[in-house]
This record gives structure tokens, C-alpha cells and sequence, in this order.
């Protein structure tokens, strides 16, 4: 079925529209939800949480990807319920030290043009689309899916070396995009 079919069952409210979408994007939602929780049960509980959250928010909202939309809640879930297990000391380190590697890269200035800049919709997108797709992937996999060095290197054939090089020069590159962003915003 087709995303803007799915979408209109939404808008109906027709209880079909969570098996379709489940159907559909059931296997993406999992993998994003497991390898950030890296506990199955947990997962589970995100993306039927996820339908939930898509069912209270469509209407009125009409994403324009529905894909994209349902990885976006699905991965804002788990990440919460990461923080959650955090606090109670029941957490994947794996996640928890991409969590942390991110937080690295975000110059310490105090500045609260980095702050807007973070929240600006597009600003991930605009320093994507100066990697190359080999960068591109590797960030997205490491940062977006949590995927472990192993992980990464495992299916793109490198060495586990090579992929922790690509991640740390990839996050060097984000940081100073992050301070030029942040000098551009403060000369306007």
C-alpha cells in the first residue's frame, strides 16, 4: 500500500491503518528501536508506541514521508526510554557512548547560537550534504541507528579502525560546521 494511501486511513480512522503500517514499515521501526535499546521487549514497546503516537498525530498532521515521519518518532522514543533505563541503570552502553560522543562535538561556548542552530530543522541535512555517501553512511549508522564500530565495518567491509577514523574525523568536521554556522548567525 501506498504512503498516501495509508495516510488517508489515518484520516478516517480506520483501525487499519495501524496494520498497514506496521506492515509496511514494522521491520524499519524495529531495527532503528533495537539498536538504540539493543533489548527486544523494549523495542517492542517503542514502536507500538510509535503507531500510537501516529495515530494521535495524523490527523491533523499529514507527513509528507511517512517513513521518515515514523523513524523520527520510533528513534525519539527509544531514546527517551534509553534515558529512562539510563536513570534506572539499565541501559545499552553502546547507545549511551554515541550519545555521548555527539555531545562532544558540540562546542562549549555557551553560545546560544548553537543552540538555534541545533534546532534549526535543516542543519543536519545542510552538513550531510557535505560528506561523501561513504561519510554519510557511516555517521548515519553510528549516530541515527546506533550501530556499534563492528557493526559498521562489518557491513560496509572495513576494518573496525578505519570506521572509528571516519566517525571521529566526520565529528571534527560537525563541530566546526557547528562554530562556523554559529559565526554566520552571529554577523546577521
Amino acid at each position: 500500500m501506498e504512503d498516501k494511501e495509508i495516510i488517508k486511513l489515518f484520516f478516517d480512522r480506520s483501525e487499519n491503518a495501524v496494520s498497514e503500517t506496521e506492515r509496511k514499515y514494522g521491520k524499519l521501526c524495529r531495527t532503528i528501536s533495537h539498536g538504540i535499546l539493543r533489548n527486544s521487549e523494549d523495542a517492542e514497546e517503542c514502536v507500538n508506541d510509535t503507531w500510537m503516537t501516529a495515530w494521535n498525530t495524523i490527523p491533523p498532521k499529514e507527513p509528507c514521508f511517512l517513513g521518515a515521519f515514523l523513524a523520527k518518532i520510533t528513534r525519539n522514543l527509544s531514546i527517551s526510554l534509553l534515558r529512562k533505563n539510563h536513570s534506572q541503570k539499565r541501559y545499552s552502553s553502546e547507545t549511551s557512548l554515541c550519545i555521548d560522543e555527539l555531545e562532544e562535538c558540540i562546542p562549549d561556548s555557551g553560545n546560544s547560537r548553537i543552540e538555534e542552530i541545533l534546532e534549526s530543522r535543516d542543519f543536519l541535512d545542510r552538513f550531510l550534504e557535505t560528506l561523501d555517501t561513504k561519510q554519510r553512511v557511516i555517521f548515519m549508522r553510528r549516530y541515527w541507528f546506533a550501530y556499534s564500530f563492528k557493526q559498521i565495518a562489518e557491513e560496509m567491509n572495513m576494518s573496525t579502525a578505519s570506521v572509528k577514523m571516519s566517525v571521529s574525523r566526520t565529528r571534527d568536521k560537525l563541530k566546526k560546521y557547528m562554530e562556523s554556522e554559529a559565526q554566520v548567525h552571529e554577523e546577521r
